[in-house]
Formats: structure tokens, C-alpha cells, sequence
């Protein structure tokens, strides 16, 4: 099987570069410790190759069908369901009590990594039950936890997240879907969501939707939304396991792009006035604590796209170094006759590329995860102030950045290939259409944009990037002592006072008033800040490589290749914010509203 990852950066990152052993220094996470991290990312490694890759190209040519009331997915889906829970995946992360493992999120963020390198479709029908999960157990009272949990932690009820609406995507504060109370404390649920990524499917015995709706009666606008869990099959409280249909209905399938070993559903709740829903947390509370899950989702759709790159990557590294074509225009290779393409500049351009954007944007996701783990051990509310900060900064440029670089990793490496790459004969032509739904899961790029530029980045008087620009500056204090670094520190300093500068000026246009300017470009600020933070996570690389080449001679190839790569990054990615910072600070509006661009006008 061709190779989807690299097993060895993975373990780079995590012990050396972030460190992630100091974890088991606080009592939650100290029943850990290295052998129990190698184990577990073993189990997962085996997983990706027997289960998910193998069914990769199979289960999207074999899409869902409903058959007789009933959605029917590929059957490699429930074996990796079955598999991945019974190996304890599935619950690792939770606490002891429910039977988890309480795995660091960092270590189980490198286990969904690799099975997504295998398979980044069937990953989504774990992930939900994950995500379901935790919200029951961060909201729920008792007699819900001991309800659902146990069922979703073992993989015997899939999940769900319902928002979106025919009429409501990205506003949710127009959804109609209605609760209305009843006498025993639950409540007749009605409406639709659209686009429920396995809402519906023969994998598991029931599917515990969490929906957003307004309770009959609720102020308007997002401030009236609830959470309610909806099962697709009726549950009595007590007795447990007695069940019918609770009135969920499977409109239809969109017949998606990619991605398509998992269903996406348009589901009716309620269409016959039978729908029962639970009340999760408060009222009026629903979306602050969906954004839980949609937080963790996003970080995970960023690593999703990177993911597919990873896959991609070394699919077309293999085909590059296979593929003869064309004669060496090196001196050494002048009497070589025809190469292998590997041996074009512009093809190891293309590679390094793809390397670089798949190594450097995991490092960065892999440290938000980090700093979702030190959030849960802190012990001041200092502490606890700082990493939500941090958190709330960095997730949506985590989840923007993987997924647009994602992107262009893939077509790079599809490139590689030429015409081959454009047809089902390979598979990068799967994976492009794969990660192409990537920045637009869980929020668009430019709704994250304008959610970091409008929303986080103002947040507090500024405090999160002054939070965040001590961060690298300690890194960046630690690089210098490195003779042979100081280059590119200086170079991700001049970033950054130009960034400081980008930020000043259009926060200088937010104090005016005129949001339509301030946000006209926020997608823009946002690749600046996510080539930033890269950068950043390379000059970290670039530190401890530099520091073992000398220590640890056999590995000479492998920390030189990473110093490599930093080079390349630094070279050819950040050098783009020059033209990032021209456009942010042009006195010259070209996409607010103006009737001279035509834009609105119909012929």
C-alpha cells in the first residue's frame, strides 16, 4: 500500500518539537506515559491501513442507498466503527468514569490524524458520536448521562449536530425548527435541517441527533435557540432499551461531490406531530454550547484537509519518483538520458510544496490541541483565562488554513501527475474532490475570517494576540540562541511587526464605524495570520532540528530535511504576505458595495 503519512514527523511533534510528555506531569493525565502514547498510535496505524485505506476508492464508488425505509452504507464503515470502538479509540479521550482512558487531546488528535489519512469519511461517524457525547456529558443532568453516554462511548448509537435549515446556513439565527413544551418535560420537536452528515444509516442501533430549535414562544434572533436531543428511535425512561420510531424522518440524500461514504441527510422531525426531544442544558442556551462541539469540529476539519494532503502528498511523491520523463536539466544528470520526474525542479517545488504546507499546518494544529489539554489541567483561573484566549484566537485559522491549504496540497499533487491525476485511475482525482468540501464544513473561509477579524481579534481590548504574540516570542528567543536560525528569525520578526501594522490599520477603520471596510477583507487578514502562525510552527521545528543534527548524527537525514523544509516555508510562503500587507493597507476598496462593478445588476 502506498504510504498516507509519516509516522516518524508525527512522534517528532509530538515529543520533541511540542513536548507533550509534560502532560503527564498533572494528575488527570498521569496514569499515561510514552509507551502507552507508542501503543496507541499503533492500534490507530493498523486501523487506517487494513480497514480505512483499503476501503477507501470502494466505498466511493458504493454510495449510501436507502432501500425499503432504510439507508444503507458501505460495509467497511461498520467494521471500522466496530474496530475503532472495541480497541477503545472511541472513548479514549473520556473520563475514567464513563470508561474512558482520559488520553491527552493531542495524542488522540494524531489517532484521528493517521485514520484520516486512511479513510477522512469514515473518521465523521466517530466523530460525531465523540462530539455528541461530550456535550451530553459537559450539559446533560444525571439521568441523561446515564442515558446516552454509555451507548455512544461503546459505538452502539451514532451522533449528529443538526443546524442548518433550507432557508437558514450560515445565520442561524433564522432557524424555525419549533420545541414545544409538553406535560412531562419533554418537548414535540418539528422542522427540517439539511445537509446531517450521517444522519441516517445501518451502522449503529439508534442515532442521537442534537438539534437546534426555538422553543415555542422564545425570543427571536440566536438568543432564542435551545438544544435538544432528538433520538431517531423513541427511548422510555425507565425502562432503557425500549424503542420505536420517533417520528425522524429521511427526506432525502444530497448526492454530494465527495466524500461520500457518509450521507448527508435532509432529515423532518415531526412530520406526523410525534417527534419527542429532550431539553439539553438550559433554555435560550443552545448555541454557546453547540459551539462546543462545532469548536472541536473545526479544528478537526482543519486537520481533516491535511490530512487528504498528507495521502496526497505521498501518492504523488511516489508516482514523481516512478514516473521517467524528460531529461535532468542538473549538470550531474547530463548523461543520464530520461529521469525520473522527482529530478525536475519544478516538480520537487511542487513536493516541497505540498511537504511543507501538510507538516507545518499539523504542527500547528497538534499546539492548539495542546492548548485545549493545558486549559484542562490548569490550576488558576489565569491560566484557564490565557488558553481559552489562545483557543478562541487560533481555532478558526486552524480550521481555515488546513482546509484552504488542504486544498491547494492536493492540487499540487494532483499536478504532479498531469493527465493521469485527472482521472479515476488515480486516486489524487478522489481525494480532490475530497477535500474540496473542507472550507466550507462548519463555517465558510469567509465566515471564520470575519469571525477572527470582527469578533476574536477585538475580543477583550486585544488581548488574545497579545496572549498569542508572547507565545512566539518565546520561541522566537529560543531560536536566536541557534547561529544558524537568526536569518529567519528576523524574518518572522519583520512579519510580524507588519502584521501589528495590518492590525492597527484596520482596526483604526472598525473605531470609525464603517464595518462594511474594516471586514471587506478579512479572508485576506486571515491568510496572513494563518501563514504567520505556520511559520511560526516551523521556526519551532527548525529550533529542535538544528539542536539534534549535531547530537544525533544518525538521524542527520531526517532533522536535515526539516531544516529544509523551514527554509522552503519561509522562503516561498512568507514571503506572500508583502502582497497580503499592500492589499490590507490600500487606501482602495474594490469589493464593498458599488454599483460600478455591475455585480448586482441582472441582464
Amino acid at each position: 500500500m502506498t504510504k498516507l503519512f509519516s509516522r516518524e514527523t508525527i512522534d517528532f511533534l509530538l515529543y520533541e518539537v511540542i513536548q507533550v510528555e509534560q502532560l503527564l506531569q498533572s494528575d488527570y493525565f498521569n496514569a499515561h506515559g510514552r509507551e502507552t502514547f507508542t501503543m496507541t498510535l499503533d492500534a490507530a496505524t493498523e486501523i487506517s491501513q487494513r480497514i480505512m485505506q483499503a476501503n477507501y476508492v470502494a466505498s466511493d464508488r458504493n454510495t449510501p442507498v436507502l432501500e425499503n425505509g432504510k439507508l444503507l452504507v458501505h460495509s467497511g464503515v461498520h467494521a471500522f466503527v466496530k474496530t475503532y470502538a472495541d480497541s477503545g479509540l472511541l472513548s479514549a479521550t473520556f473520563p475514567f468514569e464513563w470508561g474512558g482512558q482520559q488520553l491527552p487531546k493531542t495524542v488522540n488528535a494524531a489517532v484521528e490524524f493517521i485514520c484520516m489519512c486512511g479513510h477522512n469519511s469514515f473518521i465523521m461517524f466517530t466523530d460525531l458520536m465523540v462530539g455528541c457525547a461530550n456535550l451530553i456529558l459537559s450539559y446533560g443532568n444525571e439521568a441523561q448521562k446515564q442515558q446516552f453516554l454509555p451507548k455512544l462511548y461503546s459505538g452502539q448509537w451514532g451522533g449528529t449536530m443538526c443546524l442548518t435549515e433550507p432557508q437558514a446556513g450560515s445565520a442561524l439565527s433564522e432557524i424555525t425548527t419549533v420545541a414545544v413544551p409538553q406535560a412531562d418535560g419533554t418537548y414535540k420537536i418539528s422542522g427540517q435541517k439539511i445537509f446531517i452528515s450521517a444522519g441516517d444509516h445501518d451502522v449503529t442501533e439508534n442515532i442521537i441527533h442534537l438539534v437546534l430549535a426555538r422553543i415555542e414562544g422564545a425570543p427571536k434572533g440566536t438568543k432564542g435557540i435551545s438544544l435538544f436531543i432528538v433520538p431517531q428511535f423513541k427511548i422510555n425512561v425507565p425502562p432503557l432499551g425500549a424503542r420505536g420510531l420517533n417520528d425522524v424522518t429521511s427526506i432525502g440524500i444530497f448526492h454530494k461531490m465527495g466524500q461520500k461514504a457518509t450521507p448527508a441527510l435532509h432529515l423532518g422531525f415531526g412530520q406526523e406531530g410525534n417527534c419527542t426531544g429532550y431539553l439539553l442544558g438550559e433554555p435560550h442556551q443552545g448555541l454557546p454550547q453547540m459551539f462546543q462541539m462545532m469548536n472541536t469540529a473545526r479544528l478537526g476539519v482543519g486537520m481533516t484537509g491535511i490530512a487528504i494532503a498528507s495521502a496526497a502528498f505521498y501518492a504523488s511523491l511516489e508516482y514523481a519518483q516512478e514516473r521517467v520523463q524528460g531529461k535532468g536539466l542538473s549538470a550531474k544528470l547530463a548523461d543520464k538520458g530520461s529521469v525520473a520526474i522527482v529530478h525536475h525542479p519544478d516538480v520537487r517545488r511542487m513536493l516541497l510544496t505540498q511537504k511543507v504546507i501538510v507538516e507545518g499546518t499539523l504542527a500547528f494544529i497538534f499546539q492548539c490541541y495542546y492548548y485545549l489539554d493545558l486549559l484542562k489541567v490548569s490550576q488558576t483561573a489565569e491560566e484557564r483565562g490565557k488558553f481559552d484566549a489562545l483557543l478562541a484566537l487560533l481555532t478558526p485559522v486552524a480550521k481555515t488554513y488546513g482546509a484552504e491549504m488542504g486544498n491547494v496540497s492536493v492540487n499540487q499533487g494532483l499536478q504532479v501527475l498531469g493527465g493521469y491525476g485527472y482521472t479515476e485511475d488515480f486516486v489524487l482525482e478522489q481525494m480532490a474532490r475530497d477535500v474540496r468540501i473542507m472550507s466550507i464544513y462548519e463555517g465558510t473561509t469567509g465566515i471564520q475570517s470575519q469571525a477572527l477579524l470582527g469578533r476574536q481579534v477585538t475580543r477583550n481590548k486585544g488581548i488574545a494576540l497579545q496572549i498569542w504574540k508572547q507565545e512566539v516570542e518565546q520561541d522566537l528567543t529560543k531560536a536566536e540562541s541557534q547561529p544558524e536560525l537568526i536569518t529567519y528569525c528576523t524574518r518572522l520578526k519583520e512579519a510580524l511587526k507588519k502584521f501589528e501594522h495590518v492590525t492597527h490599520h484596520l482596526l483604526s477603520i472598525a473605531a470609525t464605524g464603517d464595518n462594511e471596510v474594516f471586514l471587506a477583507d478579512a479572508t485576506l487578514y486571515m491568510e496572513f495570520f494563518g501563514i504567520l502562525n505556520v511559520a511560526w510552527q516551523w521556526l519551532k521545528i527548525g529550533t529542535v532540528a538544528q539542536q539534534k543534527l549535531s547530537t544525533i548524527p544518525e538521524k542527520s537525514t531526517f532533522y536535515g530535511s526539516k531544516i529544509h523544509s523551514m527554509k522552503f516555508y519561509f522562503t516561498y510562503e512568507l514571503a506572500k504576505i508583502d502582497y497580503l500587507s499592500n492589499v490590507l493597507l490600500s487606501e482602495e476598496t474594490l469589493t464593498t458595495f458599488q454599483e460600478s462593478d455591475c455585480l448586482t445588476f441582472k441582464d
